[in-house]
């Protein structure tokens, strides 16, 4: 994986940096763009999976991202930390939808269980029961790059 700085005054992240930025509960920021052209920003829970070097997510199959998506694959993505010291990850990246349920139940449990620690809470049970149904689906983010920022490294 490509891993850049988002500027050259601000020190950047290793590749084991972004990893272990990339397990935390954060949300990702994900810009779609619709048929009109217009961006489109939401916040949503992920999981990084370090094998195949991709961002996961699951949402609605009905959602106006999910459309998106269908019509434009390209997005952009950001994750950062407003807490001091500053730090993040942005970058560029290919969506593919996945509708299989045998393929979205294990990755929705990965994030239910990352974002709120069991599968007994209600939201978790609800994205189980969607994926099940065929309501929700996986989106798979192949990231072309990671711009990346850490303020805690700037020498003062």
């Amino acid at each position: 994986m490509k891993i850049v700085n988002a500027t050259y005054e601000i020190p950047g992240m290793t590749g084991e940096e972004v990893e272990r930025f990339l397990e935390s509960k954060l949300n990702l920021q994900i810009a779609t763009i619709d048929k009109k052209g217009d961006p489109n920003i939401q916040p949503v829970w992920f999981y990084y999976d370090k094998d195949k070097r991709k961002l996961l997510l699951t949402t609605s199959k009905l959602a106006k991202k999910t459309q998106n998506l269908r019509n434009r694959p390209t997005i952009y993505f950001s994750i950062d930390d407003e807490n001091i010291p500053y730090k993040g990850v942005k970058g560029k990246g290919i969506a593919t939808i996945v509708e299989d349920p045998n393929r979205i139940l294990p990755s929705a449990d990965r994030i239910s269980l990352k974002y709120l620690g069991t599968l007994d809470h209600p939201v978790a049970k609800m994205i189980t029961d969607g994926s099940k149904k065929g309501e929700v689906v996986l989106v798979e983010i192949s990231p072309k790059f990671f711009s990346t920022w850490d303020y805690g490294k700037m020498q003062l």
